[in-house]
């Protein structure tokens, strides 16, 4: 009886676990640098199919097809057939000698092709090439083989690359970096699992995933590759210009190029793919070259510009590599792609969606059909040729997780953050080539949609852009950070301003600069958490924490983790403690401390120790080099900005406990540095102080004339349904855009309970930030619970908006010593609500409008806030003080003036 054939075999048993094992019919794909390296792999296939044929005495054909001029892959005489073949006998001629050896060599048979790049020198055309794997491989599979190709890598376009692809079983990328190989399958059909498209390392007997974001990074891009994007298609102006440059650059790295030859192509790339803003381009200028501009290009998935998001990540890495060598060792090595704008305007056309967001944005009431307009770009296609780019970009990132960002033309730049206008989505990047590429469109198109919602539509008309041409690029990144249990998350994430607006302590330096900081993901940084809290750091005295008189600190601490689920597939909050459990091998250490009332506790109750564990972030501030790094960072962007600097990170940690810092966005902060205005004396009687606070405050000291107060009374609020708790809000959003409201003379002041603009209904009230971006005031009275204390908002994009529009925020504890609320003031003014807005009367008595001037006694109100001390106190002036008053007035307004 004829013994059946063992299972086919790569020869690297840990290789076969990655692809879940061989099949009949696979013709394997290797992309690599050198022939050297494809060897590595033959040589390990060929071993195995001669062990098994002598071991098993099996009648296995084992042909090695020999026609290129490299050296040989296979010795003569150790058991493989080599059949040689010429390529200059013309194709038809080459065909049919290798079919002709599969039929005769029967079922079941082993192959290895020569490396197939070398027939474009014969072949003289990458069509041809792909037209023979387009008629080898079929045939092939169609006899159950295992056959061996090997492609080097930038040498095709996708006249050969494309039709490879699509036809083989298994495609597998190969990249050598410090002597290691390492393995990126990119297509494995008919098969599927958790790691399979995740680079991995190969080192003996094992095969290794590599899920640390860095050393992936560090890892691909040490191996030059040709443009995904524009340089591989179409030779129109846009592709020639590029292909020029990179010409030019070598000519110039040669001393060969005339240097205003150099200079002119430099600033025809800035206007082509930066910026057309002066203040950005006079940044490029200064810190990017051309050979930067070059290396852009090649990672750009279309044509037009970047956008402001990218421009300031790459501006600000650029900053820091010129002012000290040491900062290649710090910053993350970053491999982003970019989306650029032309992109979303051929996305708008082909879905007919132009006329249609046209006539939006020129509309009186353009938030009108916004709703249609969404949806038409959430149901768009786009077009062939570019699904292929994104697909190649998703083949390069492999399963390791990415986020979509928006990075539109006008986003962070000088004037203007949108912070938090436009969405970025997180893909998980895992399953099959096909259901990746499908999740990133969708992530794509509901960025382009977000330029059409509410939120993105009134931040425009606020500052007067519905008419400027704002198209939505994308910035592309790797997720930072590594694999932790089923986890994919970095080691902490925060945002930095380079000025600290909310000083809460006399030793705290204001331009030494702060930071926002959190365990896990960024999100938690960027937006408010209402169930959680995070840690800020003054990087001149990060001991010092806002809550440090509030009792307990650890209450205070983050305890919610956001994470990438790679098991389930999405973007996932979990408890901290869940994640030590996950990844036990995690520096916590770094991060957390333990909490001695909770480890006795743990002790009493038989728990882990990890349960005692607090987010302290204690030994990261104290034992690191972390602080002095990003306080320096900041430093030195805000100097080469001649502006404050916002900027948004990641950082996780090498064994020996040194940061590796991704750098992921930067842009000009939009605040002054705080004025400084001489303080009066003045008596204010008891029944005339409306409020005090001291503190937190953020925001710019000033002394104001109050015109309106809207007061939500905390104790009807309160006991309130969540449905009339989001009608409070709406009729609050009225109230901000009455007439007048947009006057910058008027000083509107807003008080409430809890935090406003939360998510969640029973910590405050759920308003937009457009339904409060007239008021000049905003106060959160800290009575809805107890135990809310308040995260001031800090860093967050809701943060942002109160720091573009010059508002003051405040937090108010009324039963805190040297805090104080006059509740009989607010409750017994006359309310002017349904003088108005007549059909809220319902709402008198949980909404109260006091127009100052309105008030029977006709004295002005008055506020004074101090935020390097952090004391606000808002009074009835009652004519007592006058004097010393419009001093301190004339006094900070010749200050605001030298500032």
């Amino acid at each position: 009886m004829k013994p059946s054939l063992p299972s086919p075999s790569t020869g690297i048993p840990a290789l076969d676990q990655v692809l879940c094992g061989l099949i009949p019919g696979d013709n394997v794909v290797w992309q690599v640098a050198s022939t050297e390296d494809y060897a590595a792999f033959v040589s390990p296939f060929v071993d195995y199919a001669l062990r098994q044929r002598a071991k098993l005495h099996i009648d296995r054909k084992m042909y090695y097809f020999r026609f290129a001029r490299h050296a040989p892959l296979i010795a003569d005489n150790i058991g493989f057939n080599v059949v040689n073949l010429d390529p200059q006998a013309g194709f038809e001629t080459f065909l049919d000698g290798i079919r002709g050896t599969i039929a005769r060599a029967g079922r079941g048979a082993y192959f290895v092709f020569d490396s197939l790049s070398d027939l474009t020198a014969d072949w003289y055309s990458d069509q041809m090439v792909g037209n023979f794997f387009q008629l080898t491989c079929p045939y092939l599979y169609d006899f159950e083989t295992i056959a061996y190709f090997a492609l080097m890598r930038n040498t095709h376009s996708p006249y050969a690359m494309t039709p490879i692809t699509e036809t083989t079983q298994i495609l597998i990328e190969v990249y050598r970096h410090d002597s290691h190989l390492y393995v990126q399958p990119l297509k494995v059909q008919e098969r599927t699992s958790q790691y399979m498209y995740t680079l991995h390392k190969w080192e003996g007997d094992t095969v290794v995933p590599v899920t640390e974001s860095h050393t992936i990074a560090e890892v691909l891009t040490s191996c030059p590759r040709a443009a995904l994007g524009v340089s591989q298609y179409h030779l129109g102006v846009w592709t020639r210009t590029l292909v020029e440059a990179e010409a030019l650059l070598d000519m110039h790295k040669r001393e060969e190029a005339p240097p205003e030859v150099v200079r002119a192509m430099f600033h025809r790339l800035l206007r082509m793919i930066i910026s057309r803003d002066d203040r950005v381009l006079s940044l490029a200028r200064e810190y990017l070259t051309l050979d930067d501009l070059v290396n852009i290009g090649k990672r750009m998935l279309g044509t037009g510009l970047i956008g402001g998001k990218s421009v300031g990540m790459l501006l600000a890495r650029a900053i820091l590599r010129r002012a000290d060598p040491h900062w290649k060792d710090v910053l993350a090595v970053h491999d982003s792609f970019y989306i650029p704008s032309d992109v979303f305007y051929t996305f708008i056309v082909r879905n007919g969606c132009w006329e249609l967001r046209k006539r939006q944005l020129k509309a009186s009431d353009y938030l009108r059909g916004a709703d249609e307009a969404r949806e038409r770009f959430l149901h768009g296609v786009f077009p062939p040729h570019i699904c292929q780019r994104f697909a190649a970009m998703l083949d390069y990132y492999g399963q390791s997780p990415i986020i979509v960002r928006s990075s539109s033309l006008l986003e962070d730049n000088f004037g203007n953050s949108f912070a938090g206008k436009y969405d970025s989505v997180f893909c998980t990047n895992q399953g099959s080539p096909e259901r990746r590429l499908e999740v990133f469109l969708d992530a794509v198109k509901a960025i382009y949609a977000s330029t059409m919602s509410k939120a993105a539509l009134s931040y425009r008309a606020r500052h007067g852009l519905l008419d400027r041409d704002e198209q939505m690029a994308l910035l592309v990144q790797r997720v930072a950070g590594a694999q932790h249990g089923r986890y994919h998350y970095p080691h902490i994430a925060g945002v930095g301003f380079s000025f600290n607006p909310y000083v809460w302590d006399e030793e705290i330096d204001p331009r030494a600069g702060v930071l926002r900081l959190v365990y896990g993901l960024g999100t938690r940084a960027v937006d408010r958490s209402d169930d959680d809290y995070t840690r800020l750091v003054a990087l001149n005295a990060p001991s010092k924490r806002p809550e440090s008189g509030s009792g307990d600190l650890t209450r205070h601490a983050q305890r919610r983790v956001d994470v990438l689920d790679l098991a389930n597939n999405r973007f996932h909050t979990t408890d901290f403690q869940e994640t030590v459990t996950e990844d036990p091998g995690m520096p916590v250490h770094l991060f957390a401390s333990h909490d001695r009332n909770l480890a006795r506790l743990a002790r009493d109750k038989n728990l882990p120790t990890s349960s005692s564990l607090i987010l302290t972030f204690d030994s990261l501030l104290s034992k690191t080099s972390f602080v002095q790094e990003m306080r320096s960072m900041l430093e030195t962007l805000q100097k080469a900005y001649d502006n404050p600097v916002d900027i948004e990170f990641t950082t996780n940690f090498t064994p020996q406990g040194e940061p590796r810092i991704d750098l992921v966005q930067c842009r000009p902060l939009q605040v002054k540095s705080e004025a400084q205005f001489a303080q009066f004396d003045v008596q204010i009687e008891t029944g005339d102080m409306l409020l005090q606070s001291h503190g937190p405050v953020i925001g710019h000291s000033r002394l104001n004339t109050i015109n309106r107060i809207v007061y939500v009374v905390p104790s009807i609020y309160g006991q309130l349904p969540v449905k009339e708790r989001y009608a409070v809000a709406r009729l609050i959003g009225r109230i901000n855009q009455l007439p007048g409201s947009r006057d910058p003379e008027r000083v509107t002041m807003l008080l409430g309970p809890g935090r406003w603009g939360t998510t969640t209904p029973s910590l405050g009230v759920p308003v937009s930030f457009a339904e409060i971006n007239h008021v000049s005031v905003l106060c959160e009275i800290v009575a809805m619970r107890e135990d809310l204390i308040p995260d001031v908002s800090f860093g967050t994009h809701f943060f942002a908006e109160m720091v573009e529009m010059n508002i003051l925020y405040l937090a108010l504890f009324p039963l805190h010593e040297g805090n104080y609320l006059n509740t009989e003031f607010f409750e017994q003014s006359p309310n002017r609500l349904v003088q108005l807005i007549p059909e809220a009367r319902s709402y008198e008595h949980i909404v109260r409008v006091i127009e100052v001037g309105h008030r029977p006694d006709g004295f002005p109100v008055k506020l004074r806030a101090d935020t390097m001390k952090q004391d606000v106190v808002c009074y009835v002036e009652c004519g007592g003080h006058a004097s010393t008053e419009e001093a301190a007035l004339v006094n900070l307004a010749q200050h605001t003036k030298e500032k």
